[in-house]
């Protein structure tokens, strides 16, 4: 009963972040109006959110990086790692709703936003390395929070390439029926580009669990 209470909190205080966002434009809004449109105080929002900007994000980033653990698990126990964690994290992190698209656009416009999304990314590497060392049967489990963290890593190195395109630092995303998409290409693309390099060392990693 105290964790439900504990999710159900923290959805109020994102929804709420959100919506006062959307309404008044993510500058014009506190901490304090958050908490007071979530029901909770100040001090219970702090709790569970860093900053104003880390509730924002999170109306986008709830869940996601289970989400992608989940769906690498669900792959067929013959499908290459690599392609299974390259697909889950591209499925993830573009199959959005239209309520998602509207924060996303507001993130690409606004620095501490972005960061904040950037800083997400760190989210993804343990229950991703959990389903890895599952997988590879790694018993220590340190190859797997290697690959694991790689993977976080270069999920955040596409979505910089993705969020701040070389000489359009201001522009605001766009979407299209390709995916995410802005100046400097698709979302998907940048994301298995990051994460083809990684390719090698997943393959070696099962390879030493064959017979």
């Amino acid at each position: 009963m105290r964790e439900r209470k504990k999710q159900a909190t923290r959805e109020a205080l994102r929804e709420a972040a959100l919506r006062l966002a959307v309404e008044r434009g993510p500058d014009q809004v506190r901490v304090e109006d958050i908490a007071e449109a979530a029901g909770v105080s100040p001090r219970t929002y702090n709790n569970y959110f860093a900053s104003r900007e880390q509730a924002i994000v999170s109306a986008v980033t709830a869940d996601r990086e289970a989400r992608i653990a989940a769906a690498v698990a669900a792959r067929p126990a013959g499908m290459r790692l690599s392609d299974a964690v390259t697909e889950a994290v591209v499925e993830q992190y573009t199959s959005t709703s239209e309520r998602e698209q509207e924060v996303l656009l507001l993130i690409t416009a606004r620095t501490a936003l972005r960061d904040a999304f950037l800083d997400s990314t760190a989210g993804i590497e343990d229950p991703l390395a959990a389903v890895i060392a599952e997988r590879i049967g790694d018993a220590g489990a340190h190859t797997a929070r290697v690959l694991a963290a790689s993977v976080a890593a270069a999920v955040r190195i596409a979505l910089e390439g993705w969020l701040r395109p070389a000489g359009n630092a201001g522009t605001i995303g766009s979407f299209g029926a390709g995916g995410l998409v802005v100046p400097s290409g698709s979302l998907p693309d940048q994301l298995r580009a990051a994460l083809a390099p990684l390719a090698p060392a997943f393959d070696a990693a099962e390879r030493r669990t064959q017979p």
